[in-house]
């Protein structure tokens, strides 16, 4: 029986295919990899976003209500409550800034004449529907 004769260049054919394919496979992983980084750092760029948004409207609550002391109780506001007359610009402001938004202003008056009350600003906002309720908490003694 005569030995069979194989031919080199046949045997290496397909192989640089190969390669090709292996290489298209591991840079679409590694684009699916980018995006989903990408994905992710939108998302925390926007809940930073918000946050900021939530620390800035508390401080500029608090900044009126210290230079209306005198009214403190004025505004107050339970949770899906009304806002009264003093707090509503600034209540339709946080809305407008952080859509969804649900506030809660508490006013715990000092336990002396001289002791200065103790205010609690909280906002809590939900980006998106299946993401748990962010709540930013600001205190401060007026």
């Amino acid at each position: 029986m005569p030995a069979l004769k194989i031919n080199p260049t046949r045997r290496q054919g397909g192989v640089a295919l190969l390669e090709a394919l292996l290489a298209a496979v591991l840079l679409a992983i590694g684009l699916l990899g980018t995006i989903g980084l990408q994905a992710r750092a939108y998302s925390a760029l926007s809940d930073a976003g918000m946050r900021s948004e939530a620390t800035i409207a508390a401080e500029r609550l608090l900044g009126v209500m210290t230079t209306d002391a005198g009214n403190l109780n004025d505004y107050k506001l339970a949770e899906d409550g009304k806002p009264g007359e003093r707090l509503a610009p600034w209540y339709n402001a946080t809305r407008k800034s952080i859509p969804g938004a649900t506030v809660v202003v508490s006013v715990t008056a000092g336990s002396g004449a001289a002791a200065p009350a103790e205010v609690a600003v909280t906002i809590s906002w939900q980006r998106k529907a299946d993401t748990p309720k962010n709540t930013h908490a600001v205190r401060a003694y007026i």
